[in-house]
């Protein structure tokens, strides 16, 4: 195991403190967000089972297809509508929304906002 820095220390608290608080069930699973450099990833989670229910990613085949860098707003929408629709399709309305430690803001709140307006509630 490698030497940890203390951004990713303090992205792990942030992290740790955010999931106290969040909690996904079966009636309302939890939307997890992670973002890397070059891609964004995002899962509904139902913590009871412990189970993925659908995943959607900047790195997926359809999103993949499409023309430019994945690891930017454009692509965090495209995620975003993904992962709604797929939710749409397994039933599910209502999500809790996780940004896992990281702020609300550009890729993260561009992947939200884009879930938000193909009806997701959260």
């Amino acid at each position: 195991m490698g030497k940890t820095t203390k951004t990713k220390l303090a992205w792990q608290k942030r992290q740790a403190r955010v999931r106290q608080k969040v909690r996904g069930t079966a009636q309302r699973p939890r939307l997890c967000v992670y973002r890397s450099l070059n891609n964004i990833y995002a899962q509904i989670i139902d913590d009871g089972a412990g189970a993925t229910l659908v995943e959607a990613s900047s790195r997926s085949q359809e999103i993949k297809a499409l023309p430019g860098h994945k690891g930017n707003v454009a692509a965090a929408k495209q995620v975003g509508q993904t992962i709604a629709q797929r939710a749409k399709a397994k039933g599910i309305k209502q999500v809790v929304f996780d940004r896992n430690g990281f702020l609300y803001h550009g890729r993260v709140r561009a992947l939200a906002e884009a879930a938000r307006e193909e009806g997701l509630e959260f």
